[in-house]
């Protein structure tokens, strides 16, 4: 099979992914990364696809997706993992949700309580006027966020 990304390091690249695979001191995945981009160095071993793959636990479009990386963005960027441009999901609550929580914790608290817990918010907005239903860890992260 044709490569489209042919991985050519240089002195000083080769000596920079050489830094995490021999020190281990950072995520796995950065050191598996690493290890790709030296064994499929044109300049070097040139390993195929398919030895990379056997000898790193990675598919071959993991391995192709590093050689492109590093062809288009350099040495730096291609043992790290990127970033989602848009998230997998919709935040929950949604602004006015987020809105509704605050102002519900700014209020005094229900009748026989003398505070706002986690789980009094969380069933408050489960009424069906006030929000969808939320869990409590859901209230915990949207009150830290708002300080």
């Amino acid at each position: 099979m044709h490569k489209k990304y042919i991985v050519r390091l240089t002195d000083e690249e080769r000596e920079y992914l050489n830094g995490p695979v021999t020190k281990g001191k950072t995520v796995a995945y950065k050191i598996r990364h690493a290890n790709i981009l030296l064994k499929a160095d044109a300049d070097g071993s040139g390993r195929s696809d398919e030895r990379i793959a056997e000898a790193f636990p990675a598919h071959k479009k993991t391995i192709a997706g590093i050689r492109q990386r590093f062809a288009e963005e350099g040495s730096e960027t291609a043992p790290v993992r990127k970033k989602q441009s848009v998230p997998s999901r919709k935040p929950i609550p949604d602004g006015e949700g987020e809105a509704c929580l605050i102002a519900l914790r700014c209020s005094g608290p229900p009748q026989g309580y003398s505070r706002w817990t986690l789980r009094l918010p969380a069933d408050k907005a489960a009424e069906p006027e006030i929000a969808d239903p939320i869990s409590h860890e859901t209230v915990r992260q949207a009150l830290k966020k708002t300080g």
